[in-house]
């Protein structure tokens, strides 16, 4: 990814943890179809606190995230911080709990990728084919 390209990403979620603060999470999806949760990790190196808005779905009692990144080669950052971390913040609204991550792996990953995330959000496909990676990494 260029450095431009990896500025503005950075700058696109900057503005939108922005927005869920100031607006108290009422801006968060465009949609009633698109649900949006700022998830908040340790910084994989730093161990400051980083925020990030992500689609996700409810499934099995939880939340669950994939990390496309929009076709990016790459895990996401935040990805990446989460699967190092012990422990996560999830917001939606004004709604915040403590959650533990959980990183599928293995036929789970895909059965869940398959049947959970593209049976109702069959539009991630195109950034997983252009990122040439599975977007629920291992």
């Amino acid at each position: 990814m260029s450095s431009l390209t990896h500025r503005m990403k950075h700058t696109g979620n900057a503005i939108g943890v922005w927005i869920h603060r100031t607006f108290k999470g009422r801006l968060d999806s465009g949609s009633k179809d698109v649900h949006v949760l700022m998830l908040t990790v340790p910084g994989r190196r730093t161990g400051l606190p980083r925020s990030t808005m992500v689609r996700y779905l409810d499934h099995d009692g939880g939340y669950l995230v994939w990390g496309t990144g929009s076709g990016s080669r790459t895990d996401p950052d935040w990805f990446r911080n989460l699967r190092e971390a012990g422990e996560a913040q999830v917001e939606i609204g004004t709604h915040g709990v403590r959650v533990q991550p959980e990183v599928l792996g293995g036929a789970e990953r895909d059965r869940v990728w398959r049947d959970v995330v593209l049976a109702q959000v069959p539009g991630v496909a195109r950034y997983e084919a252009k990122a040439g990676r599975n977007a629920m990494p291992p």
